[in-house]
């Protein structure tokens, strides 16, 4: 999708801003290109590379973007002559580089222009996730690229694009708001489609209709799920069933690649039991309290610790937990019952920049804990204005966690195993939302999503 006219400003000063930074070493960005799913006209849907989104704005495949140490050119494969029958009309060079306001030249062009490149200095780039790209990428450039991989020459490069995608400016926030708009009907959607004897798969086809009538996509593979302990789940065949809680980790992508990433909970009957209560206000109550201390200044990792300790002290006051709440967090305990990080950075990546490994999550010199659960934080740096970052702390009674006499041998008896076991309805809880750093506190971007315990009742009791 081309960008719309007054973003074009907005890309024309990211490349300029980017330039600044590099200097006169030159760059290549790789839009990336179609994957085939089994032959070869049978393609998986196709997106730019968010580093390529950044820059040009266009969902161009097979696209490269050069800057040589003095301007950025875009080179794109010349239209074939039957691109029309099977894609539609093609929008020529001359109206992508209006669009874009960057000159737009043959890819054919550039392996020389690349050559005479390559005679002064190398040229440095940001791997695709694909191999596919990263080959054409390295034939190009005639030296090693891999997904995943920098060298020494793509670290300039990496440094600079994190330095720039880590606060987003006024069209970044544009499509991010998009996004969340687009998230909003989804959950809507889910919450009035889920009753007793459906299939996970009903009530994800129910939130991706929202999306698909919007003529937007999941920014990422849909969590809906009756297993809310297994934190990654992908499977939607299970029946929903009278006392089971459903989790839903969808969120939808705006026009210009902008992810949300949205959790909530709700009661497959409509009603939270007794118990399923309970532990959702806990976790509730933790995540407002790390959402009160997101503002500049304030350290991620400090927001993770603020719902740890909440955690406790709910998990404490029900008798789940006993002892000190600073103790119980350093000990590990919560990480038994919430064991990953509070959260990530948000952008064009559901993850942001996770393609670049921590380089972006953490700050110089700030490495990952290794305690269990604490390992898991993605992200450890202070927070900024224009910022975007998600809070979503957890609850999931985890077999595999529990059972596991290395990891709970701190626990003693501090767990108490008889009273957790009463909240056997409980399987996993999480509530996430999408929070934007302002210049003196923060804004969640996702709040008309109903996550109030009665709020979600009233919204299913429309069903």
């Amino acid at each position: 999708m081309l960008p719309e006219s007054s973003e074009r400003a907005a890309l024309v000063r990211r490349r300029e801003l980017l330039a600044h930074a590099l200097g006169s070493a030159p760059a290549v960005i790789a839009s990336g290109r179609p994957r085939p799913r089994n032959y070869a006209a049978d393609q998986f849907p196709f997106r730019a590379s968010s580093h390529f989104l950044y820059l040009f704005g266009l969902a161009a495949q097979d696209g490269l973007g050069f800057y040589d140490g003095q301007a950025w050119t875009l080179y794109l494969p010349e239209p074939g002559a039957d691109d029309a029958l099977w894609d539609g009309a093609v929008p020529g060079f001359a109206e992508v580089a209006e669009r874009t306001g960057c000159p737009v030249r043959s890819r054919a062009e550039l392996p020389s222009v690349l050559a005479s490149a390559r005679m002064t200095r190398a040229v440095a780039t940001l791997p695709t996730p694909d191999l596919e790209t990263c080959l054409d990428v390295e034939a190009l450039l005639g030296r090693q690229v891999r997904p995943g991989k920098l060298l020494p020459v793509d670290e300039p490069l990496a440094e600079a694009m994190v330095a720039l995608r880590l606060r987003h400016d006024d069209a970044a926030v544009a499509q991010l708001r998009r996004a969340a708009e687009a998230t909003t009907p989804a959950h809507l959607a889910g919450m009035r489609a889920t009753r007793p004897g459906v299939l996970e798969a009903a009530v994800r086809a129910a939130m991706e209709a929202e999306f698909v009538v919007r003529d937007v996509r999941p920014a990422y593979q849909p969590i809906v799920t009756v297993h809310g302990e297994v934190l990654h789940n992908l499977k939607y065949h299970h029946v929903l069933r009278e006392g089971d809680l459903l989790l839903a980790d969808v969120g939808g992508e705006s026009p210009g690649g902008f992810a949300c990433d949205v959790t909530r909970t709700w009661p497959v009957t409509g009603r939270f039991s007794t118990t399923q209560r309970e532990l959702y206000e806990v976790v509730l109550r933790a995540q407002k309290a790390s959402i009160a201390l997101v503002r500049p200044g304030v350290g991620y990792r400090d927001v993770h610790l603020a719902a740890h300790r909440e955690m406790a002290r709910g998990l404490v006051a029900l008798g789940i937990l006993r002892g000190d709440v600073e103790e119980l967090v350093a000990d590990g305990l919560t990480a038994l019952l919430f064991p990953h990080g509070i959260g990530h950075l948000m952008g064009l990546d559901v993850h942001d920049m996770e393609d670049l490994g921590d380089r972006a999550g953490y700050a110089p010199g700030r490495t990952r804990s290794k305690e269990f659960g604490h390992r898991y934080l993605r992200l450890d740096r202070d927070l900024e204005p224009g910022m975007a970052v998600t809070i979503e702390p957890g609850l999931y009674r985890v077999p595999g966690i529990l059972e596991d006499a290395g990891l709970t041998a701190r626990a003693g008896d501090r767990l108490k195993r008889d009273v957790l076991a009463r909240y056997s309805d409980v399987r996993g809880i999480r509530i996430e939302d999408d929070v934007l750093v302002t210049a003196d506190g923060c804004e969640v971007l996702t709040a008309a999503i109903p996550k109030e315990a009665s709020d979600v009742e009233a919204v299913m009791a429309r069903r």
